[in-house]
């Protein structure tokens, strides 16, 4: 088996996590020309009416074999994952697989939220997390929803004013922005509140439910 480590590059700028689409494919084909392969498989794409295909891919200055660093096609997580769906190599199954898995746990939470809230305390518990801790997460969840619930009838944008927001309410009880506050606990792609202790959730859930109850109260007069 080809056990050619995957080049990835992390972009403090997007927060965002990308892997060498080359290294990629020729870890799950073994083709001898992984270069001619991905050159096949974006035409390929696109006349599969996957326009974006480009879209996805981001070129990124990599190490290459002779120690230089040169422009690389690299995509990241999602956009992978959508890569790896169109490679037909028996080492591309498991993740065909466990995308079909997550697709069909999503539809069923969609009918079903408890069972959302089921697979996340199993997955805490796996991880190590008290259930102490695991209860307050949960709880910060329900109160971020009836938060963003309150923003979303008064015609907050999703993304960048949600962005904004926080801030201010992540400012307000710990003196830093959501990304300083990342960057003070090392933290890149891991969730800022799976890294929070019992009483930062506390603050934090206390300082979002403060500010759903004004909006409401405001709303209300």
């Amino acid at each position: 088996m080809n056990q050619r480590k995957i080049r990835v590059c992390w972009d403090n700028e997007s927060e965002n996590r990308y892997f060498s689409v080359i290294d990629i494919i020729e870890t799950l084909t073994d083709s001898n020309n992984p270069r001619r392969y991905w050159s096949d498989l974006k035409r390929k794409l696109k006349k599969e009416g996957f326009n974006e295909v480009y879209e996805i891919i981001v070129q990124l200055k990599m190490k290459v074999p002779d120690g230089k660093m040169r422009e690389t096609d690299c995509s990241d997580t999602e956009g992978l994952l959508r890569i790896i769906q169109s490679i037909p190599s028996p080492k591309a199954e498991p993740f065909k697989r466990w995308l079909a898995k997550v697709a069909y746990e999503r539809i069923e939470e969609t009918e079903d939220p408890e069972k959302a809230f089921d697979r996340a305390m199993e997955t805490y518990l796996k991880k190590g997390y008290s259930k102490n801790w695991i209860n307050q997460r949960l709880k910060s969840i329900e109160v971020r929803k009836d938060l963003t619930d309150e923003w979303e009838q008064r015609g907050v944008q999703k993304g960048l004013e949600y962005a904004i927001l926080t801030d201010e309410i992540t400012k307000a009880w710990s003196g830093f922005t959501t990304k300083d506050y990342k960057n003070f606990k090392t933290l890149k792609k891991e969730n800022l509140r799976d890294n929070m202790t019992n009483l930062e959730l506390v603050l934090n859930m206390l300082a979002e439910a403060t500010t759903a109850e004004s909006a409401q109260k405001m709303q209300n007069h």
